[in-house]
Formats: C-alpha cells, sequence, structure tokens
C-alpha cells in the first residue's frame, strides 16, 4: 500500500482520534460509521485526503478545502443540529439525548 492510501481501518481510526481531539461523540451506529470510514479512505486513495464522502468534491485540495473531513461546517452544524451534515460527528450532549440525526440544510455554498 502507498502512502497516498488508507484502509477503512486507518479511516476509522481518524474518526475516532477526531472526535477525542474535538470533544465530539461518534454516530453509535456501528455499520453506518463503517461505510462512512470507506467512503473516507477511498477518497483518500484517490485525491491523498479525507474528502467527506457526503459531499462531492473537485479532486483540487483547494477547492475542497472546505469540505475536508471534518468539514468547516461541522461546528456550525453541531451548533445548530446537534451533528454534522452526514451525522458522522455528534455532540455529546446530542449523543446523550438517544436521538438519531436527521437530515439538514446544505451549509456549503453550490458555487464552492
Amino acid at each position: 500500500m502507498s502512502r497516498r492510501e488508507k484502509t477503512p481501518e486507518q479511516a476509522l481510526q481518524f474518526i475516532h482520534a477526531v472526535a477525542r481531539h474535538q470533544g465530539w461523540a461518534v454516530n453509535a451506529d456501528d455499520r453506518f460509521v463503517a461505510d462512512l470510514a470507506e467512503g473516507l479512505a477511498r477518497n483518500y486513495s484517490r485525491y491523498g485526503y479525507f474528502l467527506c464522502p457526503c459531499r462531492d468534491g473537485e479532486g483540487d485540495r483547494n477547492e475542497d478545502a472546505d469540505i475536508i473531513c471534518p468539514c468547516r461546517y461541522a461546528v456550525p452544524d453541531q451548533q445548530e443540529y446537534g451533528h454534522c451534515f452526514c451525522g458522522l460527528f455528534l455532540t455529546k450532549a446530542f449523543a446523550a439525548s438517544g436521538r438519531e440525526p436527521q437530515q439538514i440544510p446544505e451549509r456549503r455554498s453550490p458555487d464552492a
């Protein structure tokens, strides 16, 4: 495996490291998280960075900078809805509530 490739297991480690560092919770649905880890690993292998698998990127790090996981919108989404756009990262309060993430509005401009 080249340095530019990541496995889903490595992406899962990344997810949990980000959550610990930020003080966030990870979605409790293991299958959902595994699917997102697969998408993150695939995008890393394609582009060399963890592009959010829930959004379409350009494959250019500068153009995609706002949607590299954790995306620039994660904090405002969590502040307003309790979780990020894709539902991967939750505030601890939202996670403790037992509620499941719901679809939320896209903050990213279509021109981004």
